[in-house]
């Protein structure tokens, strides 16, 4: 399973405009990996218009964000529609990164509310679980100002 300071697992995913992301193409740039239950939902809406509302902040940071779930892309292009969202949703209908990353619910089709913050050569600098999803967009702008 991932830990602070080791390299975090690479993956590829489709992203909610149909593209295929690979962690391991973002090297040279802070990631931040946020893992959330399900689109639409009120919590993970606050959650996303949280990073939203600090976009400007992130991009200071030079971080590229992309928030996970295990819906699908049509439902993750709607998500990013209706709420404006400028950053990438990824879609993991397979639960792929449920076990690499330990952010599987047990007998649940969904993920815990965790981030990673990744560094700019790809290994995890900061792992967040169970985070609030009203506190969410500063604590990660804090990690990645550390």
């Amino acid at each position: 399973m991932v830990e602070e300071g080791k390299p975090a697992p690479d993956f590829e995913l489709e992203s909610d405009s149909g593209e295929t992301v690979r962690l391991s193409d973002l090297r040279g740039k802070p990631v931040v990996l946020y893992f959330y239950p399900k689109d639409d939902t009120p919590g993970c809406t606050r959650q996303a218009w949280g990073i939203r509302d600090s976009w400007a902040e992130f991009q200071r940071a030079g971080a590229e964000v992309f928030g996970i779930s295990a819906d699908t892309q049509a439902s993750h292009e709607r998500f990013k529609s209706k709420h404006s969202l400028p950053f990438t949703l990824l879609a993991d209908p397979e639960h792929k990164l449920a076990g690499p990353y330990g952010v599987g619910q047990e007998g649940k089709n969904s993920y815990e509310r965790s981030t990673f913050v990744i560094d700019a050569d790809g290994n995890v600098a900061r792992i967040m679980r169970r985070v609030n999803p009203d506190r969410h967009a500063d604590e990660v702008l804090e990690a990645l100002s550390t």
